[in-house]
């Protein structure tokens, strides 16, 4: 297979950093070769790149802005940023929320016009903005003005950070699919605290609903968690 771009985007935090983290470590462990591009110049306490040494362990490059994680309060992007359309490895990269944050995803829109991408719409029922699917959807043609890029496809990543639960889950459901049905995209997948997965409610509910499910790791903490 080819390599594949894939960028993902959403609303602040949508948790666009820890479902990131968790799909280079899966593409890694696919025995895919990966990049893991961070892009947001927005948000300095949810980095991807706070957990370089962990994804690096796993074999993961990690690029990320200069002065990332210093006192630097406008941080710039490397040179070599540019250089991860010339290799042969797959590239996730994690965009800043919102339009603001995808305008930097806009510089690279001549070199993604001519690679295989896909833009991964993170979604989060229960953040401000995004609440119900007609303001979700909005802010996805924000980002796609803002990048000059199209989405691909959605990931509905509702939680409520530690207090995520089955009753957080199983209620996004019914917003997810009026999301994709109002962008007109496939609901590529729900994720699910990898947590949860052992809960018997939650276990049954995976059976019945027909969604492909997604479980993921929580890496992404902020500093006072």
């Amino acid at each position: 297979m080819k390599r594949k771009f894939y960028i993902v985007c959403g609303h602040y935090g949508c948790g666009k950093s820890n479902y990131s983290i968790n799909l280079a470590l899966d593409l890694a462990a696919q025995g895919r070769k990966v990049i893991l591009m961070d892009l947001d110049l927005v948000n300095p306490y949810f980095l991807s790149s706070q957990y370089k040494e962990m994804l690096e362990e796993k074999g993961i490059q990690v690029i990320a802005p200069m002065f990332a994680n210093s006192n630097v309060e406008t941080p710039a992007l490397p040179a070599e940023m540019n250089l991860v359309f010339e290799t042969d490895k797959d590239v996730v990269m994690d965009v800043g929320g919102d339009d603001a944050g995808s305008v930097v995803l806009g510089r690279y829109h001549e070199q993604l016009a001519k690679v295989d991408y896909e833009m991964i719409y993170l979604i989060n029922h229960y953040r401000n903005l995004t609440a119900s699917p007609e303001e979700t959807a909005e802010v996805l043609r924000e980002i796609e003005a803002a990048s000059r890029c199209k989405g691909s496809c959605i990931v509905a990543n509702s939680h409520l950070k530690q207090e995520t639960d089955f009753e957080t889950v199983k209620n996004a459901i019914p917003y997810a699919k009026k999301t994709a049905e109002e962008l007109n995209l496939p609901l590529k997948a729900v994720t699910i605290p990898a947590y949860l997965t052992h809960d018997d409610r939650v276990k049954k509910l995976m059976e019945q609903e027909d969604v492909t499910w997604y479980p993921v790791e929580i890496y992404v903490k902020a500093p006072w968690e």
